[in-house]
């Protein structure tokens, strides 16, 4: 048999997926579970997206598109940036990928070369450890804490930039703790980054749905960095597959270049489609949608710490909650599978995130109905009180 590469090595597991399918695999044997498990709205793209892709389909425009994606849509993106995000910024500096992994994957094979250490806070989204790698970098995890909202701060640059790194990536809000970086912390983060002439990778793909402020897009606070966002989770299009990068305007042509050979273009009926995500009604449903997140995050609050599921920053953004479950008396893969096989709730424990918190949290997602979070709150105080 050929052998596999050895980067397979350095690959991580993705729980939240395996979690995924165990649930599936229950679900096919009778069981009702919950999922508060995996970050996928139980939104769904609206009427007007999927007439969209329907005419499009119809009139025949299913072709490539340029590497950078469909011009109307890279300009009705820099126009949402400009309009909700207080960032204009120029079409050209967009480049529409598949989905927020191809933005990630693209950025990191154009930035990163072998060796590069990328810092990154601990907890953080798994996956983006691989896109690294699979530049040849190496992800540098900064156990972060409560105090620091789990985000990386301007301190931890200072503290852990060496030799080897080259830059950073943070997300905000977070996944997995639905937690944002201040605007005045991501400014000083971002002077120290700037001050060592590092890359700044930000991962805004939650951006839109942030419940305690007006979001405000790092690219106000830096023009140079580059931004990661994606039609998944604010605009409800997961398996459209649709994301994009701005970037600033000399990296544009290389990282079209890598574009065109990897990928050819996103998916161009996807971006047809999208261009009805910036249409006023549709936004309106969006931000009804938004309302209603924050309506099941506002719900489970209290409802958690009532059942000894703590959490320690409250989140402000994203569909997470990330909680510490010390005083529980087990451990998160314990309660993962207990939650599971026992109470029929799917929830993530905390190893998929990083080894600082690994054992004592958990992250839930509040992407299910407020129907389906109460029945879920049900089962969990009849196991945890049982």
């Amino acid at each position: 048999m050929s052998r596999l590469a050895s980067r397979n090595q350095t690959v991580l597991p993705f729980r939240v997926v395996e979690l995924f399918k165990e649930a599936v695999g229950l679900q096919a044997a009778g069981r009702d579970i919950i999922s508060l498990g995996i970050g996928e709205p139980d939104f769904t793209a609206p009427p007007q997206v999927l007439e969209a892709a329907e005419r499009a389909g119809r009139a025949g425009l299913s072709g490539y598109s340029p590497p950078t994606g469909l011009t109307a849509l890279r300009e009705a993106i820099a126009q949402f940036y400009g309009d909700h995000f207080g960032a204009p910024v120029d079409p050209s500096r967009v480049i529409v990928t598949s989905g927020a992994s191809g933005a990630l994957l693209l950025a990191a094979m154009a930035l990163v070369d072998p060796g590069d250490e990328i810092l990154m806070p601990d907890p953080c989204y798994p996956a983006n450890r691989n896109f690294i790698a699979s530049a040849g970098g190496v992800a540098k995890l900064v156990p972060s804490t409560a105090a620091a909202r789990y985000q990386l701060s301007a301190e931890d640059v200072r503290s852990h930039w060496g030799p080897a790194t080259r830059g950073v990536l943070v997300a905000s809000p977070s996944n997995p703790t639905g937690t944002s970086v201040a605007p005045s912390e991501m400014a000083a983060l971002l002077a120290e980054v700037r001050d060592r002439q590092g890359l700044a990778l930000v991962d805004e793909i939650y951006l839109g749905l942030s419940y305690e402020h007006a979001p405000r897009s790092a690219l106000t606070l830096d023009d140079g960095i580059v931004v990661v966002n994606s039609f998944s989770k604010y605009f409800h299009m997961t398996g459209w597959r649709l994301g994009w990068l701005i970037v600033p305007p000399h990296m544009v042509s290389a990282i079209e270049r890598i574009a065109s050979s990897l990928a050819i273009c996103a998916p161009t009926l996807a971006q047809h489609a999208a261009l009805a995500c910036f249409q006023p009604d549709t936004l309106a449903i969006y931000a009804e949608r938004r309302d209603a997140f924050r309506a099941r995050r506002d719900y489970l609050l209290p409802e958690f710490e009532r059942l000894g599921l703590r959490v320690p920053v409250r989140p402000d953004g994203a569909f997470y909650i990330y909680s510490d479950i010390s005083d529980l008396g087990m451990n998160s893969t314990q309660l993962s599978h207990r939650l599971l096989h026992e109470a029929n709730v799917a929830a993530v424990p905390g190893h998929d995130f990083g080894p600082a918190h690994a054992d004592h949290t958990m992250r839930f997602s509040y992407a299910a109905s407020l129907e389906r979070l109460q029945e879920a709150v049900a089962r969990m105080e009849k196991l945890l009180k049982g």
